[in-house]
């Protein structure tokens, strides 16, 4: 008989690999230098905004293939001012803020803040957040975070 834990393990395996794929370039660089176009050869490009901490990740082709990201549209609320996304678009940080990465421009992705009013049936409902119409990222948001984080910018 063989043991399943190896197959559960994968999953894991391949978040860690991607993780330090996303950071090998960026250990080649000096940090006051951040290129505005990412190479061929690299699968990302991670600029952090010095007065907000937040990262700006624009990945290349072959990254956001390897990575198999997946967008759902933020939808207006009931009560005007608040907003309803998908429960797996939402990640949480260590100390317990929720963030979604939203993606403005073809290939970019950033982090943005969202107060969560509740979750209902995988929809949550948020008081603020990204706007109406905003494309936030479902499958893969883990895979953005640790390349945000795990950088040596």
């Amino acid at each position: 008989m063989t043991s399943q834990k190896p197959v559960r393990r994968l999953p894991l395996a391949a978040a860690v690999c991607a993780a330090v794929l996303f950071s090998l370039p960026a250990c080649a660089q000096s940090p006051g230098a951040a290129p505005a176009v990412v190479a061929a050869n690299e699968p990302a490009s991670v600029e952090k905004n010095t007065t907000t901490g937040i990262a700006r990740i624009t990945l290349t082709e072959r990254g956001l293939e390897r990575l198999e990201l997946k967008t759902d549209t933020v939808k207006p609320g009931a009560g005007g001012t608040d907003v309803l996304l998908p429960y797996s678009a939402l990640l949480y940080d260590s100390s317990g803020k929720t963030w979604v990465y939203i993606n403005p421009a073809p290939r970019v992705y950033e982090r943005q803040a969202v107060t969560v009013a509740k979750v209902e049936a995988g929809v949550v409902t948020a008081n603020a957040g990204p706007p109406a119409g905003t494309a936030v990222v479902t499958v893969g948001a883990a895979e953005l975070f640790g390349a945000e984080f795990d950088t040596a910018r």
